[in-house]
């Protein structure tokens, strides 16, 4: 089940991927965030007297479940969208694939997780497809510098709130309570940098209001099905299963963004990207 929960949440991700640089097309990437992180947590608070259960409730679970919290989902929506912006939905959920190569290392620094051999062999295919998804002919500035420092940095703080919901999961192994309190604690981080820059926000529009609704809600799904996950499975089949959302962006970008445009050379560094995920999986 935990394969399946996994391959569910990549799923999630990767449309919430498209949702998002459609409502980036009339909102700036912090007030989207603003809309998409509560309207999760109105409907985790909403399933709440039906799913949250207390009975095994640890305190210091909930605590690290609280911090997770405050980065994840919280920084990493920021960066998403901020990279959304600047790359596009196929490049930022590519880049953002590297998240098992840091959970691994730190799933083997803090949870004691074995490192797989031939996580090498993995990240090196994961580095080929990512230059070959950066290159872009007369357009180097587009994919150059610090943009691809938004996703990468992203992909680290996902990869931290992996192993830190891991270690909860492990105290109190209660999926549905790590979404609702991370989510809790990440709206109201949102909420108050959103207010902090109020002058240099733009103003939300219904279209605005639905396309990052529809993104919290996907995201919503996708942490809650990768918390299921992570509850029966370790952080190293987890992580890479997860990070193969960028199939699924890459697909439903072609299909649903007609002004989005995928060349061969991006579909082929995604597919090296992927690619070497499977085979980290594979090859457990």
């Amino acid at each position: 089940m935990a394969i399946a929960f996994a391959l569910l949440s990549s799923l999630c991700f990767g449309i919430a991927h498209v949702t998002a640089s459609v409502g980036l097309r009339s909102l700036d990437p912090r007030s989207g965030a603003a809309i998409s992180i509560p309207t999760a947590t109105l409907l985790f608070a909403a399933a709440a007297p039906f799913a949250l259960d207390l009975s095994r409730f640890s305190a210091a679970a909930a605590l690290l479940f609280a911090v997770v919290g405050l980065f994840f989902p919280a920084v990493v929506t920021l960066l998403n969208f901020r990279s959304n912006e600047l790359l596009g939905p196929t490049v930022t959920s590519t880049v953002s694939g590297t998240t098992p190569l840091f959970a691994l290392v730190a799933a083997a620094l803090l949870l004691g997780e074995k490192i797989p051999s031939h996580a090498a062999a993995a990240a090196l295919g994961v580095v080929i497809g990512i230059a070959l998804l950066s290159w872009h002919p007369g357009g180097v500035r587009r994919f150059s510098g610090w943009s691809l420092g938004w996703p990468f940095l992203g992909a680290v703080v996902r990869a931290l709130a992996q192993v830190g919901a891991r270690a909860a999961l492990l105290l109190w192994p209660n999926p549905f309570a790590a979404g609702l309190i991370g989510y809790a604690v990440s709206s109201i981080t949102v909420v108050s940098a959103d207010r902090l820059r109020r002058s240099q926000r733009m103003r939300a529009t219904p279209r605005s209001f639905v396309w990052f609704g529809i993104t919290g809600a996907l995201n919503g799904g996708a942490v809650l099905l990768m918390y299921l996950a992570l509850t029966a499975a370790p952080v190293a089949l987890v992580a890479p299963i997860v990070a193969a959302y960028p199939v699924v962006t890459a697909l439903v970008s072609v299909i649903a963004l007609r002004e989005e445009t995928v060349t061969a050379r991006a579909l082929l560094g995604s597919a090296i990207t992927v690619a070497a995920i499977v085979y980290l999986v594979a090859s457990r």
